[in-house]
């Protein structure tokens, strides 16, 4: 049996100034097992070419959505030191095939929290775009994101209860500022490693968070290729 999911690219959208949506269809794309805020691993590289087993031949990106009907998008964030991933967003077009594993990952919506607090970078915007959507109208939201420039900001449900800073300005600032409730929420921290760690630390150390409601997925670190 294969380790991959096979579809076709069939829309291509430029959804932000450096990000990317890629809808990939297919029959094999039905029914899937997703909560919103899993991820893929897609096929970026040729399986035939040593020079993409070097540089490495997946990459992993959150779903921005999913239809059980057969499709499912992805947003890919281009940038200057363009790595196998953002190449092949860049060269990708409607037609082309696609392959990647099933969904998961445990940076997924949690029902069960009086409030939800959403806070990385634009790479985490993705699965926290998937999460608002599912999120019923009564939820509490609070966030802070951090994007290179406004033209980064993705189009996210209850965006007038987030806050956008822009680099240089320190995100975990941002969430100190945040006028929360007195009892913990939960969070879920994602994007560059420091910035999560930073966060969580401020979480747990100086408003007394629980740990156990902290949910951190670090997608990258300067100098790594990815955390997975």
């Amino acid at each position: 049996m294969s380790l991959f999911l096979h579809g076709t690219v069939d829309e291509i959208e430029q959804i932000a100034e450096r990000m990317r949506r890629i809808r990939i269809t297919g029959p094999e794309l039905c029914d899937l097992a997703w909560v919103p805020g899993m991820h893929i691993r897609l096929r970026v590289g040729d399986p035939r070419s040593p020079r993409s087993w070097l540089h490495g031949l997946l990459r992993t990106y959150s779903i921005w959505d999913y239809s059980p009907t057969g499709h499912l998008d992805l947003c890919i964030l281009d940038h200057s030191s363009a790595g196998p991933g953002a190449q092949w967003s860049r060269r990708v077009r409607v037609g082309d095939p696609a392959a990647f594993t099933t969904p998961e990952g445990r940076l997924v919506l949690r029902e069960d929290a009086p409030y939800h607090l959403f806070t990385g970078d634009e790479t985490a915007a993705v699965a926290f775009g998937a999460i608002l959507r599912a999120l019923p109208p009564s939820a509490i939201v609070h966030g802070a994101i951090s994007a290179e420039g406004p033209g980064d900001r993705l189009p996210l449900k209850r965006a007038d209860r987030l806050t956008w800073t822009y680099r240089p300005a320190h995100l975990v600032e941002a969430v100190r500022a945040l006028e929360l409730p007195d009892a913990p929420g939960i969070a879920y921290l994602a994007g560059e490693a420091r910035n999560c760690q930073a966060v969580r630390d401020h979480l747990v150390h100086e408003r007394g968070w629980s740990r156990r409601a902290v949910v951190v997925k670090p997608f990258w670190a300067p100098g790594r290729r990815g955390m997975d």
